[in-house]
């Protein structure tokens, strides 16, 4: 039998209050034809998808509603969508793809998106691309 939930509303001090919320998908791995090189046409290659999107709402769904939470599955099947169904010569399309399809959603208040070829260079861990909505390290 489970422990009935704590109510601890009113008991976090306002300097340790929530003051914003953020979804993170880090790293999501697709296979893409992404490059302009001859040797990449046709070929298709490993891309590290990352999206951050900070939150207009700071507190947790209403009753722990799923209804009411953010779809993390919508966020993750429409990057590989759009990394299966077109062909980029680069990095940069793919990635205003992704954050113009985000960026429209409910509740977006700043986005972040990063996409990283991996197996291009075998002294880096990867190549590639960041764009935000914002300037600096967060909103």
């Amino acid at each position: 039998m489970s422990e009935p939930a704590i109510n601890l509303i009113g008991m976090v001090p306002e300097h340790l209050k929530v003051r914003q919320s953020r979804i993170l998908l880090d790293s999501l791995e697709v296979m893409t034809d992404i490059g302009f090189h001859d040797h990449e046409v046709g070929a298709p290659q490993r891309l590290l998808i990352s999206v951050e999107l900070w939150l207009d709402e700071s507190a947790p769904p209403r009753d722990d509603d799923p209804g009411l939470a953010w779809n993390y599955d919508f966020l993750r099947s429409e990057i590989v969508r759009l990394a299966r169904t077109g062909r980029y010569n680069l990095q940069e399309t793919l990635v205003h793809a992704i954050f113009d399809r985000v960026a429209g959603r409910r509740g977006v208040k700043a986005l972040r998106v990063k996409s990283v070829k991996p197996d291009v260079y075998a002294d880096a861990a990867g190549v590639g691309v960041e764009i935000a909505s914002f300037t600096g390290q967060a909103p």
